[in-house]
């Protein structure tokens, strides 16, 4: 057998950016609850002194997800969101960021109602439409922020074109790869400058921690982004630092398992007569299955759907559904349920979410990892229903 040169994901998954425990032993990473560290003389530490600034156990994750991203650095914060804010920190007055028109309401919320009354603007477009982004681009563009899969349409965006477009205006990428996470698609490897992660999803994987991570490999970026990472102080304590490794170690297994039953849902669905449309970039009827194919490694674990009904009843089909529960959020090991126009999305006006596809009637699926059957017969019981 050729020996690997470097290890495997799984193998990276268990192990990168942690070590048994030099005193004891323990082979999990220890959770160092503390605030501050003893100080051999003024100023001399062992590598610490004080937790927003540094903690072991988050030095340990971010170690981890860094290497999970073939990128050379991570940084760890309390939320997506607060990984996100501290990017666009990074921006001037007077700059301009293009985004996505098909992302995640609270990455809307804050490009509008934070970071436009400060004098940065944001235009939306379809960055599945590389004409458009062109378009787009003005002298002080300084940013572009995608999702690839998208929220919740899951359209795939080119991650390599849209990374050369960039480099060749210097401008800095920004990838979201919270649906397809690193065993599915490394943006880095593509040309994106930056790599964020809501690890409250599919990293943490049980619905039991919110956290975030940005990862790069420019070291120059690095003690810019740290910076406002320690400034501004939205860091994630040590216990959530903890569920998240311990999440990353069965990341590969567990995201095998959602596409599968994804992939059987998205047909299934799609064959259904009280269905009007499927969105699930593994299936070829999807518009951006070609890009999905050539960087992805499956299609992921979420499915979004249009019924054949009105608004009021794909909100009851909702609620009569048993294995997938009703709430917001993603990536966990139970099957959950979303209406995004009332629910993740609804910060976003409802002229902005027709104008991007985003149905008031469509429905967001998060397939878990129960048995297959059992998760279709609940969605035939509500469709029934119906």
């Amino acid at each position: 057998m050729k020996r690997r040169t470097q290890p495997g994901f799984g193998t990276l998954a268990i192990h990168a950016g942690q070590s048994p425990d030099p005193t004891t032993g323990a082979i999990m990473t220890p959770i160092f609850q503390t605030s501050t560290y003893v100080q051999e003389a003024p100023n001399k530490t062992k590598g610490y002194d004080y937790s927003r600034s540094g903690n072991p156990t988050r030095t340990a994750l971010e170690g981890n997800l860094a290497a999970l991203e073939g990128g050379s650095w991570g940084l760890g914060f309390s939320s997506g969101m607060a990984a996100i804010t501290c990017v666009v920190n990074l921006l001037q007055q007077g700059d301009h960021v293009i985004a996505g028109n098909d992302l995640y309401g609270g990455t809307f919320r804050l490009l509008r109602t934070v970071y436009e009354k400060f004098g940065i603007a944001t235009t939306f477009v379809d960055l599945t439409d590389l004409a458009e982004l062109e378009a787009a681009f003005r002298p002080n563009t300084r940013l572009v922020m995608l999702e690839t899969p998208t929220n919740p349409l899951l359209r795939c965006c080119d991650l390599a074109a849209i990374a050369k477009l960039c480099r060749r205006r210097h401008v800095m990428t920004l990838a979201d790869n919270t649906f397809a996470t690193p065993y599915l698609q490394r943006p880095l490897e593509l040309g994106c400058d930056l790599v964020v992660h809501s690890t409250t999803k599919y990293l943490g994987g049980h619905s039991d921690v919110v956290g975030g991570i940005l990862v790069g490999s420019d070291p120059e970026l690095r003690p810019r982004l740290a910076h406002f990472q320690n400034s501004c102080g939205g860091t994630p304590g040590p216990m959530d630092c903890f569920l998240v490794l311990r999440g990353t170690k069965t990341l590969h297994v567990r995201m095998d398992r959602h596409c599968q039953s994804a992939l059987a849902i998205a047909k299934w669905l799609s064959s259904h007569r009280k269905v009007a449309r499927v969105y699930y970039p593994g299936l070829p009827s999807h518009p951006t299955h070609r890009t999905a194919k050539k960087q992805m490694k499956h299609g992921g674990g979420m499915v979004s759907v249009e019924l054949k009904a009105t608004v009021a009843a794909a909100k009851k089909f909702c609620s009569h559904l048993e294995v997938f529960a009703l709430a917001e959020s993603l990536g966990g090991v139970e099957s959950l349920v979303d209406h995004p126009a009332s629910m993740t999305h609804a910060s976003i006006p409802k002229k902005e979410r027709q104008r991007a596809g985003l149905a008031d009637g469509l429905i967001r699926l998060s397939v878990g990892i129960e048995e297959l059957d059992d998760q279709i017969a609940d969605l035939d019981q509500a469709l029934r229903r119906l």
